[in-house]
């Protein structure tokens, strides 16, 4: 049995593998966790993976955890140029999160081209061919992490609470909402656009990260969310041997 983690900036999620399926999928915000008890009910585990895009002290906490739990060391996968089919864009691995890696990786197994749209901290854009070769990306700030920097360096939109996402707001609050949500689906249909343009095959969207289910009415075009695709690169790495 494996133990899979996925550490991002804001949110960390873990399943169990046994090869066939993923199970008792879980979430917690990095700051509501107690890693010290992370586990503590959980299934005997020979192999420990973890994806991180998260701080080195929440690194140490997770290995001090696995290290506690279960007595072995936790390996820390990180972004390679080639892997299970998946050849990326970028000529230095280690620029290119390693979450984004593992998705690529995920969508890769559907052997179809494919647009990825990551909403979490960020807003993450990849575009993947059917061979498995990736065209590249865009990043930019989540919604929640513009509403924050907007809030933060604006005087005037300091104490302005949070509001819904409409079309044309008529208060501070909703005119913040929408227009980081906007943005961002605005932003998702443009690349996937592009990407449509470029591919010979018509890519298929995936919605993943914490922020896809709010994302996925403001999107248009057709779409899935997969909640948990790093997880599912993240078995498919694991069995891979590569």
């Amino acid at each position: 049995m494996k133990l899979l983690v996925d550490a991002g900036n804001s949110r960390l999620k873990w399943a169990w593998w046994d090869g066939v399926a993923l199970d008792g999928a879980s979430a917690a915000a990095n700051a509501d966790v107690d890693f010290s008890i992370l586990w503590k009910n959980g299934k005997n585990v020979d192999t420990v993976r973890i994806a991180s895009v998260a701080s080195a002290e929440t690194n140490a906490a997770l290995a001090a955890a696995v290290r506690a739990r279960f007595g072995i060391e936790p390996t820390f996968v990180a972004t390679r140029a080639r892997a299970c089919g998946v050849r990326i864009a970028y000529a230095q691995p280690a620029d290119f999160g390693v979450d984004r890696f593992l998705g690529l990786i995920a969508a890769h197994a559907r052997s179809r081209a494919a647009v990825i749209a990551g909403c979490g901290t960020a807003l993450t854009l990849d575009a993947l061919a059917a061979d498995g070769t990736h065209l590249g990306g865009l990043i930019a700030a989540g919604p929640g992490l513009a509403q924050n920097a907007l809030r933060g360096g604006t005087a005037r939109l300091a104490a302005v609470p949070a509001g819904r996402v409409v079309e044309i707001a008529d208060n501070s609050a909703d005119a913040i909402e929408s227009g980081t949500w906007l943005s961002a689906a605005a932003l998702v249909g443009r690349f996937l656009a592009q990407a449509v343009r470029t591919l010979h095959d018509p890519p298929e969207l995936i919605l993943t990260g914490g922020g896809a289910s709010r994302l996925s009415p403001l999107i248009e075009a057709a779409h899935r969310i997969d909640a948990e695709l790093v997880l599912r690169g993240l078995a498919l790495l694991a069995d891979s041997g590569e």
